[in-house]
C-alpha cells in the first residue's frame, strides 16, 4: 500500500497534508525517513511513524453503539443529528456506516462498521439474522398476540411477516415485551403491533444476531468490538449460508 494513502486514510490529513509531512521528513518507515508519497509499504509488518509516533493501521473498524432517541441511523444529514456524528474522529476516518437502521425514537444496540462484506450478510433477508428488541405497548399484551405473531402477521401494506417471538414480560395498561424477529422491515415491530390493534411507546434493541448490547454502554457512547465478537459475527454470518 502506498504510504501516502495509508496515511490519509488514518486521518493525518489530505494526501496534498500528507505530501507536505513527507517532505519535510516527518514519516519513517521502520526507523528510516521516507520522503516519497508512492513509496509501499506492508502494514501488517512494516513499522510506519509520523512525527515520532507510531501509525496503527486498521483497515476495518466495528463499533456497537447504544442509539440515543432523536438520532438518525444515517451517514449524513442536513437536518438531524446522525450516528455518526456521535464518533470520536479517530473512528469516524474509517468511514464506518451503520448496518441496518434503528428508527430516530428508538434506541439500543446498533452496530457501525466499513467492513462492506459482513454489514451485507447481516443485512441480507436469506440470512434469517435474528434481532431482539424490549418494547412498552400501550395496553395489555395477550397470549392471542403471542400466537398471531408465531405465525405472522399482516401488515399495512399487505406484507405478511416471518414469524416473532413475543415474550410478555408484564402485561396490564401498559406491557412490557421482548420480541424476537429476522427481518428488517421499515417500522416492523411498530407495524406488527399495530396489526393487533397495538401501539408501540418505547423501543430498544437489545441484540443482533451473536451479538448484545454492552450493559455498561451508557445511551450515546459506543465502544469497539473485542476480537472475539467479531469472530462470533463472522462465524454466525459463515454457518448462516443459504
Amino acid at each position: 500500500m502506498r504510504i501516502d494513502k495509508l496515511l490519509s486514510n488514518m486521518g493525518y490529513g489530505s494526501r496534498k497534508d500528507v505530501k507536505k509531512f513527507l517532505k519535510s521528513g516527518k514519516v519513517a518507515v521502520n526507523g528510516e525517513s521516507v520522503k516519497d508519497g508512492k513509496y509501499h509499504v506492508n502494514p501488517e509488518e512494516d513499522t510506519v511513524e509520523i512525527f515520532g509516533e507510531e501509525v496503527h493501521y486498521k483497515e476495518f473498524v466495528y463499533l456497537m453503539m447504544n442509539k440515543p432517541p432523536g438520532v438518525i441511523s444515517a451517514t449524513e444529514d442536513l437536518q438531524d443529528q446522525t450516528v455518526i456524528d456521535l464518533l470520536n474522529g479517530e473512528d469516524a476516518v474509517l468511514e464506518p456506516f451503520p448496518v441496518g437502521r434503528l428508527d430516530k425514537d428508538t434506541e439500543g444496540l446498533l452496530l457501525l462498521t466499513n467492513d462492506g462484506q459482513l454489514a451485507h450478510q447481516l443485512l441480507s433477508p436469506k440470512k434469517d439474522v435474528p434481532k431482539t428488541y424490549f418494547a412498552v405497548i400501550d395496553s395489555a399484551v395477550t397470549l392471542e398476540d403471542v400466537e398471531a405473531f408465531e405465525k405472522g402477521v399482516t401488515l399495512d401494506d399487505g406484507y405478511k411477516t416471518k414469524p416473532g417471538k413475543l415474550k410478555i414480560i408484564k402485561s396490564g395498561t401498559h406491557s412490557d415485551i421482548e420480541l424476537t424477529i429476522t427481518e428488517g422491515k421499515f417500522h416492523q415491530v411498530k407495524r406488527m403491533f399495530a396489526a393487533v390493534g397495538k401501539k408501540v411507546i418505547y423501543l430498544k434493541r437489545l441484540s443482533m444476531g451473536p451479538l448484545g448490547l454492552d450493559e455498561n454502554l451508557e445511551i450515546g457512547e459506543y465502544r469497539e468490538l473485542t476480537d472475539e465478537e467479531v469472530g462470533r459475527l463472522k462465524e454466525f454470518v459463515s454457518k448462516n449460508k443459504h
